[in-house]
């Protein structure tokens, strides 16, 4: 008998009563390799560390994009630490999209409010271990291929390709926090990092691998290793839950309260606290940049079997 809240048959009901919705959004077009993604594919696996069910098109492979934000904050805290790392990027929401500017404008210092904005994740990027471009984006393959328990993890190069001819913003919000001495290293090598970690290729089972190590307080559940620290696994749930959907991350916190991390690539993280982890991908995006059907399959998941972290879990 599975020990997951839920059976196979349940998950694939679920997922295909939230397939239709894909149709209200859009898939990514600004980098020309994403909007190649398949409208019609959504993938659900969960994992536990003992028993994986999955549904839909699972072994769909896609991009990390913005879901590498919460590891490359796990791998900066593990190396520099909590004092260093926030000393360069602060810890609040912001209601602004992820590719903001006007907030490091006003703020002073002129440092980006969270690591889950673009600005706040090149910061991070710059503290990940290492010297060189190829010794910083190889240290971080290496932490998620832990993560993952899945070797062949690599970066997809024509992602990466596609997304350095437009990499302008970016580039434009690494000279800013460079002139105002946020970030002090060479703002190409740094850029290109950036690219790379948004640009590893995997599928929905080895975003719920690294979910459940989330959810397990940086333990892997099958192994029992310790991957992260638990005060650093808080630290990023913390983040998934306050900004983890971008400017949606107030209102799916009240409609599903499951910790979990977008990408614009229809990715979605998530790590519940008894150490099982999700992963889900449908590239078609809502107007913040989030999958349209991933977003309404996990607030229609936690209302069914009462996953939210706000949750009493007891009625009164």
């Amino acid at each position: 008998m599975s020990s997951l809240f839920i059976n196979e048959e349940q998950l694939a009901s679920m997922v295909e009563a939230a397939r239709p919705v894909a149709a209200q959004g859009t898939v990514a077009s600004y980098i020309p390799a994403l909007s190649e993604a398949d409208p019609n594919h959504f993938g659900c696996v969960i994992y536990n560390g003992s028993d994986t069910i999955k549904a839909g098109e699972t072994d769909a492979l896609f991009t990390l994009q913005s879901v590498s934000k919460i590891l490359s904050l796990a791998l900066a805290l593990i190396d520099q630490g909590e004092d260093t790392v926030f000393s360069k990027v602060g810890m609040e929401p912001t209601g602004d999209p992820f590719y903001t500017v006007q907030a490091l404008e006003e703020e002073k210092p002129s440092k980006p409010l969270n690591p889950m904005i673009n600005a706040g994740a090149l910061v991070v990027t710059s503290l990940l271990p290492g010297k060189t471009e190829s010794e910083k984006i190889s240290r971080f393959l290496t932490f998620i291929r832990e993560l993952t328990g899945n070797p062949s993890i690599a970066v997809c190069e024509k992602t990466a390709a596609s997304e350095k001819e437009h990499a302008d913003l970016n580039r434009a919000l690494c000279y800013f926090m460079k002139s105002h001495d946020v970030l002090k290293e060479d703002v190409e090598m740094i850029l290109n990092v950036y690219i790379k970690q948004c640009s590893i290729l995997l599928n929905c089972e080895d975003l719920a691998r690294i979910g459940s190590i989330i959810g397990n307080n940086g333990v892997d559940p099958a192994s029992k290793k310790s991957i992260m620290p638990p005060h650093i696994a808080k630290i990023v749930t913390t983040f998934m839950i306050t900004c983890g959907m971008y400017n949606e991350s107030g209102s799916f916190a009240i409609k599903a309260g499951i910790p979990t991390k977008s990408g614009v690539s229809g990715a979605l993280l998530s790590g519940l606290k008894n150490g099982t982890g999700i992963g889900v991908y449908s590239p078609p995006l809502d107007n913040k940049g989030n999958s349209a059907a991933g977003i309404h399959f996990l607030e229609s998941l936690s209302n069914v079997y009462n996953l939210s972290i706000f949750s009493t879990y007891q009625e009164l």
